[in-house]
């Protein structure tokens, strides 16, 4: 199946906020704002649609209801969350962690899709499945339930040919590999970013 996309146009030119377009301060400690980061991740969601799967919905679901999580506290409290970090340390001052654990999970769920485009991307002969697996169990799987990891292992069974989703993508093979090499560094930026942040002392419950 072809892309959706006019001639010359990748997924990457469709997503309403790419993760290259999130402001990241290095100035503040890689502060990261909280409206592009959202907005970007919602986008990433959609990359769930051209993996075309029913399976796909717990994992989309479930990131989707994270992303609520974070948005309702920053509706909140608007002025003490411009950054992901600032909207964290304010929650957590309340002693509320509600959105700080959303931003866990979505973060888990972002670098899960990280890390299987990104061994995608690298190994040339290796079917998305592959990857997904790969990716899930070195990120979300040693934090799911048994009740959980049928779900998300179902989804990494009916990922589409690599070939295909690669098409779906768009039909310039060598700008959709441009602009996911873009997309994908500057997500990874974010993650790792993250993971840092949110492996500190003052970002605990």
């Amino acid at each position: 199946m072809a892309a959706a996309y006019p001639p010359g146009q990748t997924f990457f030119d469709a997503v309403k906020k790419s993760f290259v377009d999130v402001p990241v301060d290095t100035s503040k400690d890689n502060a990261i704002s909280t409206t592009e980061f959202l907005e970007a991740a919602e986008s990433l969601l959609t990359l769930f649609d051209v993996l075309g799967s029913a399976a796909f919905k717990p994992v989309k679901s479930d990131m989707g209801g994270n992303i609520k999580k974070i948005r309702d506290r920053q509706l909140a409290a608007p002025t003490l969350s411009e950054t992901l970090q600032d909207l964290v340390l304010n929650e957590l001052k309340e002693k509320k962690h509600t959105a700080t654990e959303g931003l866990v999970w979505l973060n888990r769920g972002l670098d899960f899709t990280a890390q299987a485009l990104r061994h995608n991307s690298t190994n040339s002969t290796t079917e998305l499945a592959d990857s997904f697996r790969d990716a899930y169990g070195k990120t979300l799987k040693p934090h799911h339930s048994f009740i959980v990891k049928p779900l998300f292992s179902a989804a990494m069974s009916a990922t589409p040919y690599r070939k295909d989703f690669y098409a779906k993508l768009g039909d310039d093979e060598g700008k959709v590999q441009v602009e996911l090499e873009k997309w994908l560094s500057a997500l990874e930026k974010c993650v790792q970013v993250l993971n840092q942040f949110l492996a500190r002392k003052e970002a605990k419950w």
